[in-house]
């Protein structure tokens, strides 16, 4: 009798022996369904690969632009920036030309205070000199007045003669 080996019941046992056959199935497999995802792909008209690279060309568009946008924006704060320079530079000479003007006007004053001042002592020792005067004529108009009665008038109206030349 002719001797039978134990028989295995997997279908993979049966394979087992023939590696060949297994890898040409495998390889089979893997090409049926690279094809099948190639015609999806070109039915569907849809490819990630693509998406993804567009999505990319989109985002880097977008950057481009965002990074004009803030080269125009910091080109438009530099020349706010050197025309606000510009003005406190402009304020800053006024503030200058004001100061000194302000020195000026103040030494001015001094000098009109101190006019004043020389123009005020000459007026009381004017004032002065004119109240002794008038107390001089005085004293000389009381004495004629010891005389007689008749020539009272007419010293009285020599010393108003005298005090309208005085006053003229």
């Amino acid at each position: 009798m002719i001797e039978l080996g134990p028989r295995s019941a997997s279908p993979i046992a049966r394979f087992g022996g023939q590696p060949i056959a297994i890898a040409a199935a495998a390889l089979v497999i893997v090409v049926v369904v690279v094809t099948s995802i190639t015609l999806w792909r070109a039915y569907t008209g849809s490819a990630p690969e693509t998406e993804r690279a567009v999505a990319t060309r989109q985002l880097q568009a977008r950057a481009a632009q965002a990074s004009e946008q803030l080269v125009e924006k910091t080109k438009g704060l530099e020349a706010t920036q050197q025309e606000s320079i510009d003005q406190l530079q402009m304020v800053q000479d006024q503030l200058q030309t004001v100061r000194r003007l302000l020195a000026a006007q103040q030494a001015d004053n001094r000098k009109l205070s101190e006019q004043v001042g020389t123009l005020t002592e000459a007026i009381d020792g004017l004032r002065q000199s004119f109240a002794s005067a008038q107390a001089s004529e005085s004293a000389a108009a009381s004495a004629p007045r010891t005389r007689s009665a008749k020539a009272k008038p007419r010293s009285n109206r020599n010393a108003n003669r005298s005090r309208a030349k005085a006053r003229g």
